[in-house]
């Protein structure tokens, strides 16, 4: 056995809720700088926007852009955005990952068996709630990210200041910009992401051909990663767009996936996705391993608290 040992007692709804917040938190502090690179990629090609990268810097890759980041920005660039993306983090994975569990024993009544249907709607449900709780976080992040320093021109010097700025400039409905798109990419991901760790962890314990530890999870948080790149890369890229457009550039979201076809192709959605599947990969496996372990470590803490001396 790697790791804390499994507990008899299953995790309650309260350990899972902390547990997927600290654990999200772990894993964006070690990949932010590759979710920081396919945010300047998956931008880079707007005519206009509240924040973008400089003119003159014009990325090739995540290597090259992480590179050009820290050549003309400084490293504290690839941070850009940091505490509003924990703060995002605390709220957002708490909610879509910390209650899947829940929902989905309340979409099968209970059963031990639930179908991928089940899953699907429990994701679908947790990934939805998650945005509206969420999205304001998710919008200052994502201008953090996008916004350059060279020259000094950074427009949000802070994360509070970005949250005023943007209700001052663009109204309260600015912190909830690009809410639709990211309720459809959040219930695609959720889907994506936790009912493909669940089946692929469940094939691997039902075939004995891994025991509940770590080798398990990383496999099975590896296999995630790809599968949500994969499915949620274009949603993503339509997404980050929105969210950091110029009041009035689209009219909605729609409008957003319909310009990037015509002027940029079919291609343009999958714009950074190398950096989104090394930061998705390494992110699950980062959050699903320190999810698992922190689910042990409290439960045995709680267990431990309880026993009679």
């Amino acid at each position: 056995m790697v790791g804390f040992k499994a507990t008899d007692v299953p995790p309650t709804a309260t350990v899972k809720f902390l547990g997927a917040g600290t654990a999200a938190c772990i894993a964006d502090l070690i990949t932010f700088p590759l979710d920081t690179a396919k945010v300047r990629l998956q931008i880079q090609g707007e005519s206009q926007g509240p924040v973008r990268a400089t003119a003159g810097a014009q990325y090739r890759g995540v290597l090259g852009t992480i590179l050009t980041m820290v050549r003309t920005e400084g490293p504290r660039s690839l941070y850009n955005g940091l505490v509003a993306g924990l703060q995002r983090q605390m709220s957002f994975a708490s909610v879509r990952i910390g209650l899947y569990d829940s929902v989905k024993q309340f979409y099968t009544k209970g059963s031990e068996h639930a179908s991928i249907g089940s899953r699907l709607l429990a994701g679908s449900t947790t990934g939805a709630l998650a945005v509206a709780v969420a999205q304001p976080t998710d919008v200052v992040k994502v201008r953090f990210q996008a916004q350059a320093r060279v020259g000094g021109g950074r427009r949000y010097q802070s994360t509070i200041e970005a949250y005023k700025t943007i209700a001052r400039e663009e109204g309260f409905g600015g912190l909830w910009k690009g809410t639709s798109p990211n309720v459809a990419r959040n219930a695609i991901v959720n889907c994506a992401e936790l009912v493909t760790y669940d089946l692929i962890k469940d094939a691997l314990l039902t075939a004995n051909l891994m025991t509940d530890d770590l080798p398990c999870h990383f496999t099975s948080a590896f296999g995630a990663g790809f599968c949500t790149t994969v499915i949620a890369s274009p949603i993503d890229v339509v997404k980050t767009r929105y969210m950091n457009s110029a009041l009035g550039q689209y009219s909605s979201a729609s409008h957003c996936a319909l310009t990037m076809l015509q002027k940029e192709g079919p291609r343009a959605f999958y714009k950074g996705f190398m950096p989104s599947f090394l930061r998705l990969g390494s992110w699950n496996v980062v959050m699903f391993v320190t999810y698992e372990q922190l689910k042990r470590a409290l439960m045995a803490a709680c267990t431990s608290r309880e026993a009679p001396f």
